[in-house]
């Protein structure tokens, strides 16, 4: 193997003996800090808004952190992050999506000019902005890293998988295009995007590299930005 293999083999070693320590560091406490665990993670939850939903309550998300699929899923989300190659200031990623048709088209191709485009990779936003739904692999799907009360939906094992867990969010009509990241999850790589995140592009480069959700996920810092540049983009369409 060629040096830049043996050096991600190394950084995923590191993550992996990180990551490990700390779910047993967790759990460890969990056990004997039951309370005090507890109102950490519905803090966390608080970022998210998790906590807002009355029909979830803690009992069917905070016991699950720290367990083996946890472990696992975090492991698989930080690896992922290696591949990342989207920068803010730099040329985006011109990764290939799949129309809910079926049609294979690049994430650019959904720019219009000048006009900034938003990706929002995972889960819904106008004459300021374009939007796009980039549908991507489960956070919580029942035979990974599951919630209770939560939406029923299996890991994808094929094209066809996703394009049936993205109608569920289309029945919610998200009001902008809804696509499918490639079953080689190439989107969610170079966007370093599981479990959801937000990106504006403009120009072909990424403007914005929001945090990684759930508890970086800040739709009110898009707004901002947007608001910012409305005036320079109506100056333009004059």
């Amino acid at each position: 193997p060629g040096l830049p293999d043996i050096r991600v083999f190394l950084q995923k070693l590191l993550i992996l003996l990180h990551v490990t320590l700390c779910v047993v560091v967790g759990k460890t406490l969990m056990v004997l800090f039951p309370s005090t665990m507890k109102r950490y993670i519905l803090k966390l939850g608080a970022k998210s808004r998790m906590n807002e939903n009355p029909k979830f309550r803690y009992e069917n998300w905070g016991p699950t952190f720290f367990s083996f699929k946890y472990l696992l899923f975090v492991l698989k989300v930080k690896w992922k992050r290696l591949e990342d190659e989207a920068y803010e200031g730099h040329p985006a990623p011109n990764t290939p999506v799949v129309t809910l048709d079926g049609e294979v088209r690049q994430l650019l191709d959904f720019m219009q000019d000048n006009r900034p485009l938003i990706l929002n990779f995972g889960s819904y936003f106008s004459s300021t902005a374009d939007f796009l739904i980039i549908y991507i692999e489960e956070a919580h799907a029942i035979d990974g890293w599951a919630f209770k009360n939560n939406v029923v939906i299996k890991n994808h094992r094929s094209l066809e998988d996703r394009k049936m867990a993205a109608q569920f969010l289309q029945k919610n009509n998200p009001l902008c295009p809804v696509v499918l990241d490639t079953m080689e999850n190439l989107s969610s790589a170079k966007y370093a995007a599981l479990p959801e995140r937000l990106y504006l592009l403009q120009g072909g480069k990424v403007v914005y590299k929001g945090g990684v959700g759930p508890w970086n996920y800040h739709p009110q810092e898009i707004r901002a930005i947007l608001e910012k540049i409305k005036p320079e983009m109506e100056t333009t369409s004059e």
